[in-house]
């Protein structure tokens, strides 16, 4: 029998290794405009997300959003909205993404509280689609599928 691995090799899938973190989430790291930041992997997200404090780390030009973030017991919080990014994860890349910009301050909290690092944002199902991702629990794996070159 193949192993998840190798299968997903042949069909162009790029290996990432995810940490489990002291509190059950996955973590990913993952460049944006080309800086290095700490993600948490949330399948439950519909957008991909940074930290309103990590706009200039991130070299983010961002604009008021129509957007209210909703999710881990808050809901109706301001957003911003950032276009063009580049996000690479591992050997996976994708241009023009968007970000949505929020407080994570009460996540960071959360995370903190139970000895987990504070992350600068979120990679969320929005990402996870346009790269086919597939999880392996098991190995904490991510697998991203490369665009084929034309």
């Amino acid at each position: 029998m193949m192993s998840l691995k190798k299968y997903l090799k042949k069909r162009n899938y790029i290996a990432i290794p995810l940490t489990l973190t002291a509190t059950h989430h996955l973590e990913v790291m993952a460049r944006v405009n080309g800086v290095s930041g700490r993600f948490i992997l949330d399948t439950g997200a519909s957008n991909s997300c940074v930290g309103l404090d990590k706009i200039e780390q991130f070299k983010l030009i961002s604009k008021a959003s129509e957007v209210k973030a909703a999710g881990a017991g808050a809901t109706d919080m301001e957003t911003q909205l950032s276009t063009k990014n580049t996000l690479k994860i591992g050997g996976w890349k994708k241009k023009k993404t968007k970000i949505i910009l929020f407080n994570l301050e009460h996540i960071n909290e959360a995370l903190t509280s139970h000895d987990a690092l504070p992350v600068d944002g979120i990679i969320g199902a929005d990402v996870l689609e346009k790269g086919k991702a597939v999880i392996d629990y098991k190995t904490t794996t991510l697998y991203l599928k490369k665009k084929k070159r034309s």
